[in-house]
């Protein structure tokens, strides 16, 4: 089965907006045949506590570094809008190009 990710501006957003976008786009690429690989990191280890205890001090950043180690399980990236004003979501475009994953853009 095909696999994909989603880049998905966060900030600035509340918990409901990014649930409601996510699931909008979970929906889309499954009726495309897509799997959903996850990349909301939620569970105790990526908890700002967990974090600090743990040294890291780029938490934006380790959260970009599994995005893209779950990227190398992807075949696709699905960017939901306003994808291209977000950091972390620019890098991620640059290297699914960068590295030939089939590229999707969320539509109206």
């Amino acid at each position: 089965m095909l696999k994909a990710m989603l880049s998905q501006p966060m900030a600035g957003k509340t918990d409901e907006e990014i649930k409601e976008t996510r699931e909008k786009a979970i929906k889309v690429l499954q009726e495309k045949g897509y799997e959903i690989v996850n990349t909301l990191f939620t569970d105790e280890w990526y908890s700002s506590e967990s974090m600090k205890e743990r040294g890291v001090v780029q938490i934006p950043l380790c959260f970009l570094a599994k995005s893209l180690e779950n990227m190398s399980l992807c075949h696709a990236v699905y960017f939901c809008k306003g994808w291209e004003n977000a950091r972390g979501c620019r890098i991620e475009h640059d290297a699914a190009v960068a590295y030939g994953l089939d590229v999707l853009y969320e539509e109206d």
